[in-house]
């Protein structure tokens, strides 16, 4: 099967939610990790993703689990061992950060990696957490908006300038800043409300639900050229032990109007998840050319 999806990774170990990661993340780390990430870039895998959370609260860790690896951290790490695999966050909450803080450290990333982030962004659902850090839960839409808008004006800009609703900065140097002319933007979120932002601000839809729902979203809307929209199959894939039903959950995410699949993988161990991506690099027709 020759699949025209791109194919990006839900990276193992970097989150534990429950009952959706394989037994032996529980105890891997960084070289295991690293061990997926290097492999993923020598087969042409299009990214690899990391959420953010800074502290969840120990009743909405039993759904949404406690372990959430921090992305900047850990893809600075990634970007050493890799050459040309993207870095998406997957996402970072928005009102947790002013814009200039996301410019500058994500900015840096982009720099080290060598113009490979993608900066994946929502508004956030997760009350206490913005009340720890003091952030505004009630008016989080309005201000992601805005801040969306002003890391537009300011990313891959040495002395960015931009007046809004909610932010205004001039006269100022962000140094080092991103290397891309334009750092994609990816919005996650849930529903018709995320696709609008996704289109009136990103490049690129990165949504969470049920696939038939999200497609029928993708198929109404009016999409730009080259927007993307990043989906996934749902359950876990095994190329090796079923290649039929992992074509066939390909194609439905292509069918649900995907440029972009990312895919978790099922495994028992960290040798068996790069036997996977093998597999399921043939299947997808992946390659990896250079980076320009």
């Amino acid at each position: 099967m020759q699949n025209a999806l791109r194919i990006g990774l839900v990276s193992p170990v970097v989150t534990r939610l429950p009952g959706a990661f394989n037994a032996w993340e529980a105890d891997a780390g960084i070289a295991e990790l690293a061990q997926v990430a290097v492999a993923a870039d020598r087969l042409g895998y299009d990214h690899l993703t990391c959420s953010e959370h800074v502290a969840v609260p120990t009743a909405v860790a039993e759904q949404r689990g406690g372990t959430y690896w921090d992305p900047l951290a850990t893809f600075g790490y990634l970007a050493a061992q890799t050459s040309r695999i993207r870095l998406a966050t997957q996402v970072l909450v928005l009102g947790y950060h002013h814009p200039l803080a996301i410019a500058k450290r994500y900015g840096t990333l982009d720099a080290v990696s060598g113009g490979r982030l993608v900066l994946g962004v929502g508004v956030g659902s997760l009350e206490e957490e913005f009340d720890l850090l003091g952030a505004d839960f009630g008016g989080r839409g309005a201000r992601a908006d805005d801040a969306m808008r002003a890391l537009r004006a300011s990313l891959g800009d040495r002395s960015p300038s931009y007046a809004g609703s909610h932010y205004a900065f001039d006269g100022l140097v962000v140094e080092p800043h991103a290397v891309q002319e334009q750092v994609p933007l990816w919005v996650g979120g849930q529903g018709a409300r995320s696709l609008r932002r996704a289109v009136e601000l990103g490049d690129g839809w990165v949504p969470f639900g049920r696939l038939s729902e999200l497609g029928a979203l993708v198929a109404d809307a009016d999409l730009p050229t080259g927007f993307e929209i990043v989906l996934g199959p749902g359950q876990a894939l095994d190329p090796i032990g079923d290649r039929a039903k992992t074509e066939e959950r390909l194609g439905r995410v292509a069918d649900a109007g995907a440029t972009v699949v990312s895919v978790k993988i099922a495994a028992d161990s960290v040798g068996a998840y790069v036997d996977q991506l093998e597999a399921l690099a043939e299947i997808g027709g992946l390659t990896a050319p250079p980076r320009g």
